[in-house]
């Protein structure tokens, strides 16, 4: 009986054991994904334009999100090259559910383009290259060559 005893302890710690590991394993893996990274804190914006007379465009994704992830150096650039002249968005519907809902998000990443007084022109689903952006742009007629003077 003793000996039944001991093996019924042994096996409770290779128990506890493991599920430490497992624990610590999570703890590791949620440090890991952290913050959002350096491209999505540039490119995160309120759900209203804080350029005012510049058109915007709002991208819906996730991280972790393969499309999403091609997105972000392509919108890093648009910001930063377009800088007064376009507001670059980013919102994670994942950590905003709510910003999902509230622009009917049914499939990320999703562009919205809108104008310089808020009005939506165009979106699109999935992945969108920075030649295609600049191409609606352009067919919407909306001119990025120079800061808008509305």
């Amino acid at each position: 009986m003793r000996k039944g005893v001991h093996i019924m302890n042994k096996t409770g710690r290779i128990v506890i054991v493991i599920l430490l590991i497992i624990i610590v394993g999570i703890v590791v893996a949620m440090k890991q994904i952290g913050p959002a990274s350096d491209a999505e804190q540039v490119l995160a914006g309120p759900a209203t334009s804080e350029n005012k007379n510049v058109p915007r465009l709002l991208d819906m994704g996730s991280k972790g999100c393969r499309p999403c992830d091609m997105m972000t150096p392509i919108l890093k650039e648009l910001a930063g090259e377009y800088d007064g002249r376009l507001q670059v968005d980013f919102i994670d519907v994942r950590q905003n559910p709510e910003a999902g809902r509230e622009y009917d998000i049914d499939l990320i990443p999703t562009q919205i383009f809108f104008n310089a007084a808020g009005e939506e022109l165009w979106r699109h689903q999935g992945f969108l290259s920075k030649e295609d952006i600049l191409a609606k742009w352009a067919e919407l007629g909306v001119s990025l060559s120079a800061k808008a003077t509305e």
